[in-house]
């Protein structure tokens, strides 16, 4: 591989300031590209940004306003968006017969108004440019159902559909569009859930973590990194013919 593949590229990640966006921003800026990474925590995007050298923007991404303002300014920052990450979400679980409309709609208005409100701002680079790598990290939630997680299910899946109607609509173009499908990752949000099964079932939080670790087929938690190698590779030459893809990081699940 060419030592600076993506030289001249910028990528916007959202929900860049941890976990997995951070570890996709990385690897896109070991690459070369130019990186702006957005998310509502300003101050966790500033610790980033100056460690990594990334451009920060602070973006509510379920606000229109917010989205447009953030991203008119990474383009004048970094210049026009080539790459766009939509992996900011939430991912919060509350049973079916009892969920709340109010928790439904946030779960949605993050997850996957967020990721079509981003998405649209960033194509409006691409178009002009006539090539462009649109990924959402989407969750083995978008190809499976997780049990009492109805919600997050249904927004994951409806970001895999995301992928797949993107990818017909540009496939005249050299834009392509995939979902990344993760299992359970080594990230903040799991933990929180570690917390949240731990109290919930009385049991200690290593019993929590291993209550998750075997819901991925190899019995262990995913790295982000493994997860921003996916989204890296789907961004280098070889990959343009991969495109309204799934693809599953999990060890096996389907």
């Amino acid at each position: 591989m060419e030592s600076k593949p993506l030289a001249g590229r910028h990528a916007l990640v959202t929900g860049g300031g941890t976990g997995i966006g951070l570890s996709i921003a990385k690897a896109l800026s070991c690459a070369n590209a130019s990186v702006t990474i957005a998310g509502r925590t300003g101050e966790t995007l500033s610790r980033a940004a100056e460690q990594f050298g990334f451009h920060a923007e602070t973006m509510d991404v379920s606000d229109p306003e917010s989205v447009k303002r953030s991203t008119e300014s990474a383009v004048a920052a970094n210049g026009p968006i080539d790459i766009h990450i939509a992996n900011a979400g939430i991912a919060e679980s509350m049973p079916f017969e009892t969920m709340t409309l109010d928790f439904w709609r946030k779960t949605m208005a993050t997850n996957l108004d967020g990721a079509f409100l981003s998405t649209r701002e960033s194509l409006k680079s691409m178009k002009g440019r006539d090539w462009g790598r649109i990924i959402v990290v989407a969750s083995v939630a978008g190809i499976r159902g997780l049990k009492g997680a109805s919600a997050y299910t249904v927004s994951k899946h409806g970001l895999v559909g995301l992928a797949r109607v993107l990818s017909e609509e540009l496939r005249d173009t050299r834009i392509t569009v995939n979902a990344l499908c993760p299992g359970y990752v080594d990230t903040a949000i799991v933990n929180r859930s570690v917390e949240e099964i731990s109290r919930r079932k009385g049991c200690t939080r290593e019993e929590a973590v291993q209550s998750l670790v075997r819901l991925n087929r190899h019995k262990r938690l995913i790295r982000p990194e493994e997860v921003a190698s996916a989204a890296l590779w789907l961004c280098l030459p070889g990959s343009e013919s991969v495109n309204g893809q799934a693809i599953s990081i999990s060890g096996g699940q389907v």
